[in-house]
């Protein structure tokens, strides 16, 4: 047995197919699976139905999967040791960051982590949270940017901060009279929301569930957007309200800034986090890419209060 075996055999589960997984290995097919087949004929047992497709994994290949994942973790741990000892921080690093995230964190932290440690070669993707979930799980990344909590078996949560909501309306919305709002002062019918996979659509509905059970959409049409900045232009050109995670208006301008108003206490936030699988090695990488985003955020969104409130991401749905 062999860790090169052992990464083609994980590979074959993660991707359901011999093609795609030599692919990702950078061997040929005929190489993967002969030494596959040899690991089978070491063990005495068949890992996967090769006359499925995809690919199915047998009962005992699904138990020794599992296994190799474990062992190939700490099989990395070899090198973060090294590096460790001589103080290096290089290497390669896979990070997803959710789409409600990503505009306001991003362009700062390739910029800044780029500068701060060129050895480190950042590979960033903007993913939906279920998508996110699974590729750690097939250790397809290292990390992921979101929000949480989401309280995920095999998957290990580091809290960084939590980003107030505010309200943003249009010139001629009552709401725009008082100085502070509470979720009353949200109408869902003029609301604007993001479609479903979207973790802060679920937390706006949240915030606004004693109102959800009277809703009844009277518009002459149904827009629900993917993107937090199609939200604000919607609010712009079309009238109504939206809900809007904090940093998405630290490049507004006067007349924007004057059309949003803060939630009274307890104050309506997302909790931000860095999440991993329970196998993750590289901690020292981690560390220092949480501390650069740390460093992009205001230090009001790094203190905890207790007059807030964490919005939950499962919620029911309109």
């Amino acid at each position: 047995m062999t860790i090169t075996q052992l990464e083609y055999v994980v590979a074959v589960a993660t991707y359901k197919s011999f093609v795609a997984a030599a692919e990702k290995c950078f061997v040929t097919q005929p190489t993967l699976s002969m030494q596959i087949q040899k690991l089978e004929e070491e063990l005495g047992v068949k890992l996967f139905d090769r006359n499925k497709h995809p690919v199915a994994i047998t009962a005992m290949g699904a138990a020794i999967v599992d296994q190799a994942r474990v062992i190939l973790a700490e099989c990395e741990k070899i090198q973060e040791l090294i590096q460790d000892q001589q103080n290096n921080v290089m290497g390669s690093f896979r990070l997803a960051v959710i789409p409600t995230i990503a505009p306001y964190i991003l362009p700062g932290l390739l910029d800044g982590y780029s500068r701060h440690f060129p050895d480190v070669k950042l590979q960033v993707t903007e993913m939906e949270t279920k998508q996110i979930l699974a590729a750690l799980r097939n250790n397809e990344l290292d990390a992921a940017l979101v929000s949480t909590p989401l309280e995920q078996n095999g998957i290990k949560e580091y809290p960084l901060f939590t980003e107030p909501f505010v309200g943003y309306f249009s010139e001629d919305e009552p709401a725009l009279k008082k100085r502070l709002i509470s979720p009353d002062d949200i109408d869902l019918e003029r609301l604007w929301l993001l479609n479903e996979g979207h973790c802060m659509r679920n937390q706006v509905l949240d915030l606004c569930s004693d109102q959800i059970q009277r809703l009844q959409a009277k518009k002459p049409y149904h827009y629900e957007s993917s993107n937090v900045e199609t939200l604000r232009k919607m609010v712009d050109k079309n009238k109504g309200l939206t809900i809007l995670p904090e940093l998405a208006t630290f490049e507004f301008n006067d007349n924007q800034i004057e059309r949003v108003r803060y939630f009274e206490d307890p104050e309506p936030v997302r909790e931000v986090s860095i999440i991993t699988n329970d196998h993750f090695v590289k901690l020292s990488l981690l560390q220092t890419l949480m501390d650069e985003i740390l460093s992009l955020v205001p230090e009001k969104m790094r203190v905890q209060k207790k007059n807030r409130k964490v919005l939950r991401i499962q919620s029911a749905k309109l």
